[in-house]
């Protein structure tokens, strides 16, 4: 079907500078920068002040964050958007829109908080660590092993050998097939706005690396999201903690006041009582956190993020037009992040997880 909004939109011979543009100029949400990610759609408003980046799976056009445009124009952009939308017979749900959106849309659309995200200012981050002895410890842990961290040069990161075997280690022992659309494992082609900080030990007369730690702009905000903490199976206790350390403390040198290390999925940190789920959703999501540990680590991974002493857990909403979230629009949001079927994501991942458990017993 052709789109008749097409005509009314800008042309645009290099999406992806033009949406780098607008991220750079507008980027307010903690996933901003997410937009450019590998994969990710760009729609322009007709105006050519505005990007919204997006997926689609079964007709669900799923949007990273929101709109990406000045503050003013956010609510009229996001109706173009769902115009549009719609003339192309494909519905819309915005995913961890940020505050801005949610108060715009809460009368008139249907809100469901899926997660949230810890912020830090991390101007105040050297007290967190003076006053939290485990934290201290779980630096001085790796200190002791040798470790030490370094931001490394965007052309460094891409070119480095080293960085992607750490990934390709990370990933291999994880429940779940690689995920996609704002959980892309595949950065260090794309780190010319980001910046990476690598750990590395010292092992004899070399260094090796053994994790490392990259953070996306959030330019309107001051601020940065860490995207993806990987580490080798060899890092030692307390890599991760350094990793963030070194990042809080240079970011911080550099201006910045806002710091998220991401969505926690599922978290009962900033749950919200105007906007709970449905009943179903909230089964699945509680029977998911309980069971899905072998797949994905819900639990550990906000346990972490919590030690770390967050001053504020934002929630993350799903926003969807109506005032019914249904199981097609869930299925959509994971669709996106699956990069096709959920149901053969969780097919293979079941697969990987009786492999490694065969594995295990023809061992002992």
């Amino acid at each position: 079907m052709t789109d008749p909004w097409s005509a009314a939109r800008p042309a645009v011979t290099d999406p992806w500078s033009a949406a780098r543009e607008l991220v750079l100029r507008h980027g307010w949400n903690s996933v901003c920068y997410q937009v450019l990610n590998p994969g990710i759609s760009h729609w322009f408003a007709s105006a050519g002040d505005a990007v919204v980046g997006y997926s689609t799976f079964a007709r669900t056009r799923v949007v990273v964050g929101a709109p990406v445009c000045a503050s003013e124009r956010l609510e009229a952009v996001a109706s173009e958007f769902e115009a549009a939308s719609a003339a192309a017979n494909q519905r819309v749900v915005f995913f961890a829109a940020g505050a801005r959106l949610e108060r715009l849309l809460g009368a008139t659309h249907c809100l469901v908080s899926l997660g949230a995200q810890p912020v830090w200012d991390p101007q105040r981050w050297p007290d967190i660590v003076r006053h939290k002895a485990s934290l201290r410890a779980q630096l001085l842990r790796a200190r002791n092993k040798g470790v030490h961290v370094t931001r490394w040069t965007s052309t460094r990161a891409r070119d480095s050998e080293s960085l992607r075997r750490v990934l390709r280690e990370w990933l291999a022992g994880r429940g779940l097939p690689p995920l996609h659309f704002m959980t892309e494992p595949e950065l260090l082609d794309h780190v010319e706005d980001r910046r990476v900080f690598v750990a590395e030990r010292d092992v004899g007369e070399r260094m090796e690396v053994v994790g490392f730690l990259v953070a996306a702009p959030i330019p309107a905000r001051d601020g940065w999201l860490v995207e993806q903490w990987p580490r080798a199976h060899a890092a030692p206790n307390g890599t991760t903690h350094l990793l963030v350390d070194a990042a809080m403390r240079d970011l911080a040198a550099k201006g910045a006041g806002y710091v998220s290390l991401g969505l926690a999925p599922l978290s009962v940190h900033g749950s919200s009582t105007e906007h709970v789920p449905p009943p179903w959703m909230r089964w699945l999501l509680k029977w998911m956190r309980a069971h899905a540990r072998r797949f994905y680590n819900f639990g550990g991974l906000e346990a972490f993020k919590a030690g770390l002493q967050p001053m504020a857990w934002e929630p993350a909403f799903a926003i969807a037009p109506g005032d019914r979230f249904t199981p097609s629009v869930l299925r959509a949001i994971a669709g996106v992040f699956a990069g096709g079927s959920p149901e053969l994501l969780v097919a293979r991942a079941v697969a990987n997880a009786a492999v490694r458990e065969v594995r295990m017993l023809t061992m002992r």
